[in-house]
This record gives structure tokens, sequence and C-alpha cells, in this order.
């Protein structure tokens, strides 16, 4: 039986555990490097050339700067960069500030629901078997917030989880027993869309099964 090829090295130019985990989960293994983009700077950078932008339009723009932060810096890998915002009534709303901030959020938020929006963006840097693409594409997941009070709000600032996420909730950690319901994908909601990589992947020619990295349980 020959031996099983090295996977192609994937690096994630993302901070986010939570993202790190769904592809160790689905059997990738990435390498992280973390973007040091300004988010305000290449929002403002953004809305010059195309005017205001729509929530998941600009976190397509974010995912893209962030994969463009780290592309230069690795050679023979797949860049992938992500941001997520979640839309309520138009406006898009990415990590509060402030814990008052976050508690002022669920105020507006609970018992209604708002709309996840994850921008993906893929880079190819390999030389040999690589395309050069640079592209990407956003998933739209909507999540359904339950009517919480404002003792059970600030319990839940206080923990620090809102402030380090998008939308100021969680899927997958302590804001999780808040969310009723979601329609879409639940991967995307924790931070980064499987389906929607997958597919990304299989416009530079690679299957998904080929990045599964030797030792993860599968």
């Amino acid at each position: 039986m020959s031996e099983r090829p090295s996977p192609v090295h994937v690096v994630l130019a993302s901070a986010s555990p939570a993202r790190k985990k769904l592809l160790h989960a689905a059997g990738i293994e990435p390498s992280i490097m973390v973007s040091g983009v300004d988010e305000d700077a290449a929002t403002a950078r953004a809305e010059e050339t195309y005017g205001p932008l729509e929530p998941a339009d600009l976190a397509l723009v974010l995912a893209r700067a962030k994969a463009e932060d780290i592309a230069p810096q690795v050679d023979e890998a797949l860049v992938i960069g992500c941001d997520s915002i979640l839309e309520l009534d138009g406006d898009g709303h990415g990590k509060p500030q402030t814990p008052e901030q976050a508690i002022e959020r669920w105020q507006l938020m609970r018992g209604r629901s708002g709309v996840l929006h994850t921008g993906h963006w893929l880079i190819d840097t390999r030389e040999d078997d690589g395309t050069g693409a640079t592209f990407g594409a956003t998933a739209s997941t909507t999540v359904h917030f339950a009517a919480i009070d404002d003792d059970e709000i600030r319990a839940y600032v206080e923990t620090g989880e809102p402030l380090r996420v998008a939308g100021s909730f969680t899927l997958d950690g302590l804001g999780a027993p808040f969310v009723t319901g979601i329609e879409g994908d639940p991967s995307n909601v924790v931070g980064l869309s499987l389906p929607l990589l997958r597919e990304l992947l299989g416009e530079v020619g690679i299957a998904w099964h080929t990045l599964r990295a030797p030792g993860i349980p599968t």
C-alpha cells in the first residue's frame, strides 16, 4: 500500500479558537496566523471605494483583508480569512467594545431574530500545484434569540464571552441557551461555514477528504 501524501497546508488567518476547533473536528489541522488588520481602517477604505456596505458585504471585505494580510507571509498554502457580523434591523454588529454596549445589544436582540453573516476569503499561494486564486463568498444564517431578562443579560455579559465574539453571542458556548433556533448552517454561526469552505476548495480543485490530517480521528 502506498503511503498517503501529506495534506495541503492550510493557514487560518484568525485568532478564533472556535474556528480552529470547527476545522479540527472536521479533520483539518490548520496553522494559525493572526492578522494584524485594523478593521475600522479596512472598513473606511472599502467604503471610500464602494460606498456604504451592507453587513454581508462588509463581512466579506474584512475576511479578504485578513487573508491578504497573511498570504504574503506564507508559501505553498491555502490561506483562509473569515469575519462575522450580525445584522439586526439592517445594521451590522461586530464585537461589542464595552460591557455596557454588550448589554444594550442584548436588550435589542432578545426575543427577536438576526442574520449572522460570515465572510470567507481563500488565497492559494501554492506554486507547483496551485492556481493563484483569490476569491471568496459570504454565508448567512438566521438566528432566533430567547426573550431573556435583564438579570440574565447582565450575568451573561459578566462572563466576558459576549465581548469576544461578533454579535455578542455564541452557539457553542455560554450563549447557547439563549439561542432558540437557527435557519441555515450551524457552523456558520460558530464562525466558519464548513459547507461553503468545501465549495470554495472545490473551485481550486481540492477535495475535502484530501485535507484530512493524519492522526485526527475520523
